[in-house]
């Protein structure tokens, strides 16, 4: 089982987009430790949006969906600011 997920900033409001094969919660405390390069800067997160997925290949094309334009702007009408 794989999932995409979108974190929101609690500290500047700035939005990740990521997949992962392991708990999503799990993978959440792994963003709020500082476990992720990108992310740590941004400390805390908080999970706003998850989508599951039977195979990483249809995970990653939904990630990569998602971090295009129209991808952005779809999870901004979904999830508003």
């Amino acid at each position: 089982m794989y999932f995409v997920y979108v974190l929101r900033s609690k500290r500047n409001n700035k939005r990740y987009i990521g997949y992962t094969s392991k708990d999503v919660q799990k993978r959440l405390k792994e963003h709020n430790f500082g476990d992720s390069k990108y992310t740590k800067g941004h400390r805390p997160y908080r999970l706003t949006y998850k989508e599951e997925f039977a195979d990483r290949l249809s995970a990653r094309s939904r990630e990569k969906y998602l971090k295009s334009g129209i991808g952005r702007e779809f999870i901004k009408r979904l999830i508003p600011p």
